[in-house]
């Protein structure tokens, strides 16, 4: 069970959910609201206990119980497959990630990074820009003005700034 709450349900379920922690998308409520649907229904598969559905279960339970059996099937393949094969040894773990990690070091999170940023300058936005007006090395920068000027294109205002 700790297998699957540590690897299948943690890592996976939230991959699931949140592509945008992984990907540098931006996802809409309709695209969340499906995903929430398969996260779930992975949820299902993967759980130990028995998947039991009538006519009082949600929408998203009833509308992939049929596969559930079938899912759980191959979770249990997924399982067996792992006890099988052999370990990997530290040399070879070791440089199967140096490997992956060489792979995906350039790999674009700017977007993303920058709504995140955006959320925290659009949070604290009328502090920020009075530190930045009363900032002299800010006020040679115009740094109060451009930030205006982002948060207006951010927010697709139209501004004469």
């Amino acid at each position: 069970i700790w297998k699957t709450n540590s690897l299948l349900l943690r890592f996976w379920v939230n991959a699931l959910k949140k592509p945008q922690l992984i990907f540098d998308v931006r996802v809409s409520d309709n695209v969340d609201a499906v995903l929430a649907v398969i996260a779930q229904t992975f949820i299902d598969s993967c759980t130990v206990s028995e998947h039991k559905v009538g006519r009082d279960s949600p929408v998203n339970k009833l509308l992939y119980a049929r596969e559930i059996p079938r899912y759980k099937q191959m979770v249990e393949r997924y399982y067996n497959d792992i006890r099988q094969s052999s370990a990997a040894s530290y040399q070879e773990m070791n440089s199967a990630l140096a490997e992956l990690s060489g792979n995906y070091a350039s790999a674009p999170h700017c977007l993303e990074a920058l709504q995140e940023l955006y959320k925290h300058i659009h949070r604290y936005y009328d502090q920020i820009i009075s530190a930045l007006e009363e900032d002299p090395v800010a006020q040679k920068m115009q740094l109060a003005c451009r930030l205006q000027q982002v948060a207006a294109l951010v927010e697709n205002k139209v501004t004469d700034l």
